[in-house]
């Protein structure tokens, strides 16, 4: 989650240097950019950051139980669609063959959007079902309880339920 955030930071504050600023599009380079320019222009670090994500998606899936494992599938899709894309402009920039005869390393719904608010959408339609998931795993019916093995699961006390850590939901 830490990565997540930190990777929503860099994109928000690159959208700041953009339409606040007035910052032209290849000087808004986001933190981390600005003092290492490399890391936005690296498609092998976006592809990896991508697959990361897949990975991350896919391995913790198995911990969500009912309605929040659908959200959690939903966001497991689009990252794929996602990492696909990222895919995409990574064999671009190695082979230096773009598509729709564009002058750099070009997605396909890019072809449509620009890359910065195409990105904000990726993270946005990713990021949103993830949350809800995780709201609803912090919050399940009691037959999507009954099969949780994780230390979220909600135990009752009484007419209260509470979670194994302690807190209340």
């Amino acid at each position: 989650m830490a990565v997540v955030l930190a990777h929503w930071a860099e994109h928000l504050v690159q959208a700041v240097q953009i339409w606040y600023l007035g910052w032209p599009r290849p000087q808004a380079r986001g933190v981390l950019g600005m003092p290492f320019p490399w890391l936005i222009s690296s498609e092998w670090l976006h592809y990896g950051y991508a697959l990361v994500m897949l990975a991350g998606l896919w391995l913790l899936r198995s911990g969500f139980q009912g309605s929040a494992r659908r959200w959690w599938t939903a966001a497991l899709a689009i990252q794929f669609w996602h990492h696909l894309e990222h895919l995409l402009l990574l064999v671009q920039a190695q082979t230096g063959h773009f598509i729709a005869g564009q002058p750099v390393p070009t997605s396909l719904l890019q072809l449509v959007a620009p890359r910065v608010e195409l990105h904000v959408f990726y993270n946005t339609v990713v990021f949103l079902p993830m949350v809800v998931a995780v709201y609803r795993h912090l919050r399940p019916t009691e037959t999507e309880a009954s099969a949780m093995t994780c230390s979220c699961r909600p135990h009752k006390f009484g007419d209260r339920v509470a979670l194994a850590s302690g807190a209340g939901i």
